[in-house]
């Protein structure tokens, strides 16, 4: 299913992997992997890394995003020492850069994003899982927001994604208890999009999937979602006809009619043009 490609730098000197590859059908892919050590742990020097990641990712966009992790656990979230002591005006610096270079592009990636969660993933680590497109989870990952240990509360986007996905009740839940919550329960609240025991190995399948899809029309998904969540089912409906109506300028759209009209559905192959 994959095809060797290239990556970014050695693990030896940074704290995250960025690799692209290909599918046996030529598309490709970015897999970002954390690989900090045993817990993962967010420290300065794991968000600089994310941040360059993710604008690698933003300058050259693939067909389609991964992010997993190496280890036991996924991340056991933020060390500590980057909160002791600073400002009020420091936090809300630290906080809008967070958003400004890793949340807000990565949900701007023109191509779809899929996490994969095999541990324990904590704060920072869940907050960046809530801005994919999709997140994949094993049976024994758990997952938290519990900033409230330290007297925070999760400032990366988490409770406002996480409300959208399970509901404000269910997001106020969480995060206040500071409760550790299983991939199944989060199933069933709709934040995790499917458990399944091999979680690595179907991710990156359903990653290939969707990179050898037509990677244009996911992005003009992508658009009209992120307009009904700024400005509900009225601001999507304003901007779906320009969105969707430039699909069928595109290379991708034409072909697939013209398969779909010769031989049936289901036969078309798409280049992300």
């Amino acid at each position: 299913m994959w095809q060797s490609g290239r990556m970014t730098e050695p693990a030896a000197a940074h704290p995250t992997r960025l690799e692209r590859v290909r599918t046996d059908a030529g598309a490709e892919i970015a897999i970002l992997t954390f690989a900090h050590g045993p817990l993962n742990l967010f420290d300065q020097a794991m968000f600089d890394a994310v941040q360059a990641d993710v604008a690698a990712l933003a300058d050259d966009p693939p067909r389609a995003v991964l992010l997993r992790a190496e280890g036991k656990v996924v991340s056991a979230g933020v060390d500590v020492h980057l909160f002791d002591g600073i400002t009020a005006e420091q936090g809300a610096d630290l906080w809008q850069e967070l958003f400004a270079e890793i949340c807000h592009p990565l949900e701007a990636l023109t191509c779809p994003v899929v996490y994969a969660a095999h541990g324990l993933t904590l704060t920072a680590a869940f907050e960046i899982a809530l801005a994919c497109d999709i997140i994949l989870a094993a049976p024994k990952a758990k997952f938290g927001l519990v900033e409230t240990v330290v007297g925070l509360t999760p400032s990366m986007g988490g409770p406002q994604r996480l409300a959208e996905r399970a509901g404000s009740g269910r997001a106020r839940e969480l995060v206040m208890t500071g409760d550790l919550y299983d991939a199944a329960t989060l199933h069933a609240w709709g934040v995790v999009n499917a458990v399944h025991e091999d979680v690595d190995t179907e991710a990156r399948a359903l990653t290939a999937r969707l990179a050898d899809g037509p990677t244009r029309a996911h992005d003009a998904t992508k658009q009209i979602i992120s307009a009904w969540r700024s400005g509900g089912v009225a601001h999507a409906d304003s901007i779906t006809p320009d969105v969707s109506g430039a699909l069928f300028e595109t290379e991708d759209l034409r072909g697939a009619v013209r398969s779909f009209l010769d031989v049936g559905p289901g036969k078309a192959t798409y280049r992300g043009r």
